[in-house]
């Protein structure tokens, strides 16, 4: 998860223009876009979220194939820093296993921290940028929201404790191209 994201999508026939520029913090989105939108994966997936303009891009070998707007934890373009602190990790992670969820839908569990995430951690602690007593924290994922509540996708209102999420109709959508190993 990077907060701009510096990857490129081959340009292919399918292809409807990019998303907004950075989104704004607040306001209304405008409607979701797809690009192949009955589309199926070809070769293995993976995704990109693009933390400054609250998408999650799924890619296949034939390029862009999905896009999604997202939510975040507070302080959507900081990195977590610490267990608590409701922010949301950057950096490359897997996806360990999908499960239904009884409030937001389904959860796709990622695989923080990682030794990147966990270098990150012992850095910032041994400079004093976090309390000694801090841990790194875990228990990040993707995953949709209370039943109700898909205006929180829609107004940018970044709710989540670190986590990364999306409206449920949208996370029925990205588990047909997602498998557990795809890579965020």
């Amino acid at each position: 998860m990077n907060q701009k994201s510096s990857s490129s999508s081959t340009s292919n026939s399918n292809s409807v223009s990019t998303s907004n520029t950075a989104a704004k913090k607040s306001g209304i989105r405008g409607i979701q876009k797809y690009y192949r939108p009955s589309g199926f994966a070809t070769g293995s997936t993976r995704i990109v979220i693009d933390k400054s303009d609250y998408e999650l891009r799924v890619f296949d070998s034939k390029g862009l194939l999905a896009v999604y707007p997202v939510v975040f934890g507070l302080d959507p373009l900081d990195d977590k820093y610490m267990q608590g602190d409701r922010k949301t990790p950057e950096g490359s992670f897997k996806i360990v296993y999908s499960k239904p969820h009884q409030l937001w839908k389904r959860m796709l569990m990622l695989n923080y921290p990682t030794k990147e995430s966990i270098t990150k951690f012992k850095v910032r602690k041994n400079n004093g940028l976090i309390p000694s007593s801090a841990t790194v924290g875990n228990g990040i994922g993707i995953h949709g929201v209370e039943t109700g509540n898909d205006h929180f996708i829609d107004r940018y209102y970044n709710w989540t404790n670190g986590c990364i999420s999306l409206k449920n109709y949208h996370i029925d959508d990205l588990i047909k191209y997602i498998k557990p190993g795809t890579v965020v």
